[in-house]
């Protein structure tokens, strides 16, 4: 399951089903393994999305507000699409 979730945060695009099952092989469910990193992830400011026939990690709505004040209300808006913190 953590290297799931780890090639879905890292991958700079949504991570397909083909990818993910190179990594824990074609008998292991998928859709098994995603609800189980989407409920480890409950309550955290980030969820794990269905986009583009993929899977990725977003920031939940709720922090929008936050994130804009990080990054500063008056200028550019930030492509939060490809907004990820490396500390």
């Amino acid at each position: 399951m953590n290297r799931v979730e780890a090639t879905i945060f890292a991958a700079n695009e949504p991570v397909g089903r083909e990818t993910l099952a190179r990594i824990v092989g074609k008998n292991c469910s998928i859709d098994l393994l995603i609800d189980d990193i989407r409920e480890e992830l409950r309550g955290r400011p980030y969820d794990l999305v269905s986009v583009a026939g993929g899977w990725k990690h977003l920031t939940r709505p709720a922090y929008a507000d936050a994130i804009r004040c990080a990054v500063g209300g008056n200028e550019r808006p930030a492509d939060f699409t490809h907004l990820k913190c490396w500390c």
